[in-house]
């Protein structure tokens, strides 16, 4: 049954042009997949669909085909016509809604009824338990128990049942992706947008999520729209795929010939070469991170890991989500300390002790080290220019802060012409993987000895990956850097690391090349890493 449709969208910002001419139909039901490279209009198509105002088109329409309560007003899917409403018992009635154009009380009851989960986006009540995160989108009413029984029922589809007490910002990005989706679906809406929802997830988790939406969502007859990077993703959960390209539908059709023609296009990364490294730069020796909580005794988030980093290298920490590696990258970065052990950073020809607090001992060493959270962010109210100049923070000529800022932004994969186009633009003009990327950039202008990137390809298409991939090969050659990289992207660990770490429960299994690494994994693991090589 036709549900929702698009005739001749276009949108601009700034005068250029993100989506253009798109016309298509969604089916009740339907799970709808986009495909795209980074800046290709995929997100922009997506916060359209869900209501938000700054991405209201400039042209065209966008027609809901819904169920209407006469009395009440409350939205369902076109097949709920004719029956009858749950909050006044009235009989849902046909009517098509012209979303952009329409009376406000009509767009807030279609925009109430969609719900949306957007990469990179942990937007929680950070003093609120996972728990009542999930209770809070229920809304207020008087059947607590039933809610809490249906509360506790999605967060263990999403593997959160043993943190349901947990403060959300306690939680690990990989931890606070699956909150967000309990969420969503607690919601109950009638469209559902999930926009890169696994990105920052590894293989195994991302699977088991992917699962969580095809058993929550899809088949529950609840209708669909998803973007991702992962084509199996496609071609489990999508019914039909578009494949957008510059803001413009390219093709359509079969989830498996769509994704195929769109490989295609991907180029061959450069593969890591061996590299001559130089000494160590950085040494964990014992090194712990244990803390206390009530409901389960003592946590060992890091757990007497012993880890020598050489100059040069480019070092991966692989795992999956909770394992300790973003607690690992903090001890290193200075932004917390081990309960115990020895953690030392090279500068210059001295070791820096980064347990002791102090502008001559871990105050020093933190200078000359990078880092990209997972949960990165831009300065809203500064351009592309600006951030990047700030990042500086140096009384240099504006001229040079802008030489620096367009060199870092080639070596993160933006064409001259790109480069020239967005250097204006502030973070919300950008695409995600567009905003991804001149956080890497934000990251490489401050040109540090050690960068620590954490996920950074979660958010990025196959062709931007790539992209990535080469220019911190390029980096590490030009700028003589070393990059420790947590991520659950195998198949980029694969491409540009010389060297790799597998942590499980807080501790360090093995180290070796990444090749190796792979062979230490479960039989599990090992199947969901390969599979997106």
């Amino acid at each position: 049954m036709k549900f929702i449709s698009l005739k001749n969208i276009t949108k601009s910002f700034n005068d250029v042009q993100v989506l253009k001419d798109i016309t298509l139909e969604i089916n009740e039901g339907e799970t709808l997949g986009i495909l795209g490279r980074s800046g290709s209009g995929k997100s922009v198509l997506i916060n359209m669909l869900r209501g938000t105002q700054e991405y209201a088109p400039d042209s065209g329409q966008m027609i809901f085909h819904v169920a209407v309560c006469p009395k009440c007003g409350f939205v369902e899917s076109p097949s709920k016509t004719g029956e009858k409403c749950p909050h006044c018992e009235s009989t849902f009635e046909s009517k098509d809604v012209d979303f952009w154009n329409s009376e406000r009380r009509e767009f807030t009851a279609v925009k109430r009824r969609i719900a949306i989960m957007l990469q990179r986006n942990f937007a929680l009540y950070d003093e609120a338990s996972v728990i009542e995160n999930v209770l809070k989108a229920m809304g207020d009413n008087d059947e607590f128990e039933n809610n809490l029984a249906q509360a506790l029922e999605i967060l263990q589809m999403v593997q959160m049942s043993h943190r349901i007490t947990h403060i959300a910002r306690d939680l690990s990005g990989g931890e606070k992706q699956r909150v967000v989706l309990a969420r969503q679906i607690a919601k109950e809406p009638m469209l559902f947008l999930a926009d890169e929802p696994t990105g920052t997830l590894d293989p195994q988790t991302a699977e088991s999520l992917h699962q969580t939406l095809e058993d929550a969502v899809k088949e529950k007859g609840t209708t669909m729209v998803i973007t991702s990077h992962w084509p199996e993703v496609m071609e489990q959960l999508a019914d039909n795929v578009i494949w957008l390209e510059d803001g413009q539908l390219v093709k359509s059709g079969d989830p498996h010939k769509v994704v195929q023609e769109f490989l295609e296009t991907v180029p061959l990364p450069q593969k890591v070469q061996d590299h001559e490294v130089g000494g160590p730069i950085v040494k964990l020796e014992n090194v712990k991170k244990h803390y206390y909580s009530i409901e389960r005794g003592v946590v060992k988030a890091v757990d007497d890991v012993d880890l020598e980093i050489n100059q040069q290298e480019i070092f991966g920490l692989v795992g999956l989500s909770g394992a300790g590696k973003t607690t690992l990258t903090k001890m290193l970065t200075g932004l917390t300390e081990p309960s115990s052990g020895s953690l030392e950073v090279k500068v210059g020809d001295d070791w820096v002790d980064m347990t002791v607090r102090g502008p001559m001992n871990r105050g020093r060493a933190i200078h000359y080290i990078g880092l990209l959270h997972q949960e990165f962010s831009l300065y809203p109210h500064r351009d592309v220019l600006g951030n990047l100049s700030d990042a500086i923070s140096l009384n240099l000529p504006a001229e040079f802060a802008k030489m620096q800022a367009i060199h870092v932004l080639e070596a993160v994969g933006f064409s001259q012409e790109k480069v020239q186009e967005i250097l204006n633009k502030y973070p919300d003009e950008l695409s995600a993987g567009e905003r991804h990327r001149v956080a890497i950039a934000q990251v490489l202008i401050k040109e540090p000895n050690i960068i620590v990137l954490d996920e950074p390809t979660g958010t990025m298409d196959p062709i931007t990956r790539v992209v990535v991939s080469d220019s911190i090969l390029k980096a590490r050659e030009e700028l003589h850097q070393t990059f420790i990289i947590v991520s659950h992207d195998m198949d980029f660990v694969l491409d540009v690391c010389d060297r790799a770490a597998l942590m499980r429960d807080g501790s360090i299994l093995d180290i070796g090349k990444p090749e190796e690494i792979v062979k230490q994994l479960t039989s599990d693991e090992k199947e969901d890493m390969l599979r997106n090589r």
